[in-house]
């Protein structure tokens, strides 16, 4: 019974968070805000609503503050990983689309083991090199669309998608032991307020000045909506990691790009290439095999 709510939270968790990258699209497409607004707005008010549901449940939220260490791996976190994903799966989605930054996301277990590589010194086992391999036919086959004349994306859309496979990775591997000592949601948030508020000091007369983006009531609505979706989405998908495995998460993510395709093929009319698609398809295998092969390692 609790690995089969594991199994619906993880796929309500990956279909929520493929919904929220055609509505930021939406965001970019239908409104002259930009990135760094958005994720301004997004981050601190999402930020602050969870802390303070923290605090109404009677946690101490300024308790990892007292702390040094604690807050500069929370500082270190807020920045570079909450702050450093979000800015990136935004960008990527600026400069392609929401399906092809949804499916970009899905490099991060090869950065991961070419940080362990690096990290303990020794090769990655075969299975694993040849689930890399098939993640990066898979990647060449979404850039080119079969053809060898050139990339169908741009080449800022590229590295804003490499960028993404990165932060995601960084995101994924930093926060363990934070999220083991302080609790998810307490770290989320925090990390949160941290994001948007390094954004915001960038620009701090970016929020007032900008407020007529916020006078259109469908801009207002959306933004609202990418907010709730987008936070209700990380924590069903961290709350199934306490009933399933890794793998079978892996595996169920692929619900993530599915639902972005799905959402954005009726809504903008955006239809992927033929091999375009097939890249895709061959990336969330090459995806599965690496997790089935680190599983197996790990035994």
């Amino acid at each position: 019974m609790e690995r089969l709510k594991g199994i619906v939270l993880i796929i309500l968790g990956a279909m929520l968070w493929g919904a929220t990258g055609p509505m930021m699209e939406w965001l970019l497409l239908n409104s002259d805000m930009s990135v760094s607004y958005m994720l301004t707005v997004r981050l601190l008010i999402a930020g602050a609503c969870l802390l303070s549901v923290l605090k109404m449940q009677g946690k101490q939220i300024s308790l990892p503050w007292k702390y040094k260490v604690w807050a500069r791996q929370l500082l270190i976190f807020g920045v570079f990983g909450m702050l450093g994903v979000q800015y990136t799966f935004v960008a990527s989605i600026e400069s392609s689309n929401a399906v092809i930054a949804t499916l970009f996301q899905f490099l991060a277990p090869i950065f991961i083991i070419i940080f362990v590589t690096f990290r303990q010194r020794v090769w990655p086992p075969v299975v694993q090199v040849l689930g890399m391999l098939v993640t990066l036919i898979g990647l060449f086959l979404l850039l080119t669309n079969g053809s060898f004349s050139g990339f169908v994306l741009s080449q800022v859309a590229v590295i804003w998608g490499i960028a993404l496979g990165f932060a995601f990775s960084f995101y994924t591997l930093h926060p363990v032991r934070l999220m083991q000592e302080w609790g998810v949601l307490l770290v989320v948030g925090w990390a949160m307020i941290i994001g948007g508020a390094t954004l915001f000091v960038t620009n701090p007369l970016r929020i007032i000045t900008h407020l007529d983006y916020l006078m259109d009531w469908r801009v207002t609505v959306m933004l609202i909506l990418v907010i709730i979706v987008g936070t209700s989405a990380f924590i069903l998908f961290m709350s199934s990691m306490k009933y399933i495995s890794p793998v079978e998460t892996s595996i169920l993510s692929s619900f993530e790009p599915l639902t972005a395709m799905v959402i954005s093929a009726l809504w903008f009319g955006q239809v992927l290439g033929l091999w375009q698609l097939a890249g895709g398809i061959v990336m969330l295998v090459g995806v599965t095999w690496l997790s089935i092969a680190g599983s197996k390692v790990k035994e």
